[in-house]
């Protein structure tokens, strides 16, 4: 018996003629086709096929020893702290990627909008890019002069407002203890305050940061306008192919209902602004133009920024006018809080995923601690988009568990 496996074979045929066919080639054979010369061995199982013989046959893979793996195991960690790096260094600049995305997924819809009225993409996107421009150019006219005069009114006041202090009684006790006062007038000095600020140069790197940061999110945004439904289609691509329709609906459904409530949120900061514009030039506030700015922007922070808003307008009025001008803004940002939140949130977000008030808490105070501020404006749509693939991916494949 012999020691090899046995193979399957044809049985040769004893006839004169199939042996001389079996000999030799005929014209046009390839070797191991029927009729053909049988080759030496068959190829093995995963080797190349013969049109990429010209660069030989792969060897054999390399063995498992100890040696490879650790030295395997030890180039992945090193990949993995430089990949690491790298986000670390970059972080800043993949932040304003990551708002231009974010605020290019909320305007979409607008632009989808202006092209079923009939205007071609580009100039759907060009018009939308002009109106956020000029949205921030007003913001930045109704904020900047107010904020320079109050500043300027402060340090030439400052001496004043520290011989006001002198004057209370408690004040020059705790002055003779500690002299609070005196320490107070000697740092309060021009060239103490401009060291404070960070310089003149400081306070140029500042201003030119911020509007260098501004003007990269605003072209981002429109760079990703524009290319938004090839950005969108080559990352279903990625997708293979017996999950991509599912995946698609599921992402088509989670950018849909993120840029619902981006432009809810916008709308509804509008008229928090409008309304309180009217209000500060009824009664006669200072600068009601850019504290209704402020207002808006405060109210696009969820929960917490209408009251922040609120506190600082209320702040001013009693400041600059009078008890009874502040007593006013208190009671009417109480009325208009009750009436946003009870009867234009929600005719206004009807579109949107609804988000529990503890989830959206939670997620406002981790967005803060992650992001900041951004990270507050983009925490809701985040836990709704969480919530969408929870309840159609995860909870399913848990049920079939």
């Amino acid at each position: 018996m012999s020691d090899k496996a046995p193979t399957i074979a044809h049985e040769p045929d004893n006839s004169p003629e199939s042996s001389s066919a079996t000999a030799e080639q005929l014209p046009g054979q390839r070797p191991g086709e029927p009729g053909g010369p049988a080759t030496d061995a068959p190829p093995a199982e995963g080797t190349a096929p013969e049109d990429s013989a010209q660069f030989g046959r792969p060897g054999a893979p390399l063995g498992r020893s100890p040696f490879v793996i650790g030295l395997t195991g030890g180039l992945g960690l090193l990949l993995a702290y430089t990949f690491f790096l790298v986000i670390q260094d970059a972080a800043s600049i993949l932040i304003l990627i990551f708002i231009a995305l974010f605020l290019a997924i909320g305007l979409n819809p607008a632009v989808v909008r202006l092209q079923r009225w009939g205007l071609p993409r580009a100039l759907a996107v060009t018009s939308v890019g002009v109106g956020v421009l000029v949205l921030l150019g007003g913001a930045l006219l109704a904020l900047v002069p107010p904020v320079v005069t109050q500043t300027g009114a402060l340090l030439d006041n400052l001496p004043e407002y520290i011989d006001q202090m002198r004057r209370s009684e408690t004040l020059r006790e705790l002055n003779d203890q500690y002299q609070i006062i005196d320490r107070l007038q000697s740092a309060a000095t021009a060239s103490n305050v401009t060291r404070a600020a960070g310089g003149v140069l400081g306070g140029a790197q500042v201003v030119f940061g911020a509007v260098f940061n501004v003007l990269t999110v605003v072209v981002l945004t429109i760079y990703f306008l524009a290319a938004f439904d090839r950005l969108r289609l080559g990352a279903y691509k990625l997708v293979p192919a017996s999950r991509r329709e599912r995946a698609q609906a599921i992402g088509d459904e989670i950018l849909a209902k993120v840029g619902a409530f981006m432009a809810g949120a916008l709308a509804i900061a509008l008229i928090a602004g409008a309304t309180t514009w009217l209000f500060l030039v009824i009664v006669g506030v200072t600068y009601p133009f850019a504290l209704a700015v402020v207002v808006a922007v405060c109210d696009l922070i969820p929960q917490v920024g209408a009251t922040l808003g609120a506190v600082v307008v209320s702040a001013v009025g009693f400041a600059t006018s009078s008890v009874t001008v502040g007593i006013a803004c208190v009671v009417f940002f109480i009325v208009y809080q009750q009436l946003e939140n009870f009867v234009i949130y929600p005719k206004v977000m009807r579109r949107a995923v609804k988000v529990s008030d503890l989830a959206a808490i939670l997620a406002a105070l981790l967005g803060i601690a992650l992001l900041g501020v951004v990270g507050a404006l983009i925490a809701i749509p985040a836990v709704a988009a969480i919530q969408l693939i929870v309840r159609e991916v995860v909870l399913p494949r848990q049920q079939r568990s």
